[in-house]
């Protein structure tokens, strides 16, 4: 039974849209290179990233659809 629960508990959970978002994945969904993402934490224009532990940041994507609903779509 308890095997059962954890599968259904597993498997809810990937369902489920990622929370936080690892440096590669940001720099796919926002399409800005590393360089600018910290160039652009420095100057408080996007979202800080959250410390998960000695060596290891993530954002969360809540900050991340914020920053994306906020910013000025350009003209082309």
């Amino acid at each position: 039974m308890q095997h059962t629960e954890s599968h259904a508990r597993k498997a809810a959970q990937e369902a489920l849209p990622p929370r936080f978002m690892r440096l590669p994945m940001v720099m796919n969904w926002t399409g800005l290179g590393r360089s600018t993402i910290y160039r652009m934490i420095a100057a408080q224009t996007f979202p800080a990233p959250v410390v998960l532990g000695t060596r290891a940041v993530a954002w969360r994507m809540a900050d991340l659809e914020r920053w994306g609903a906020d910013r000025r779509p350009s003209r082309h």
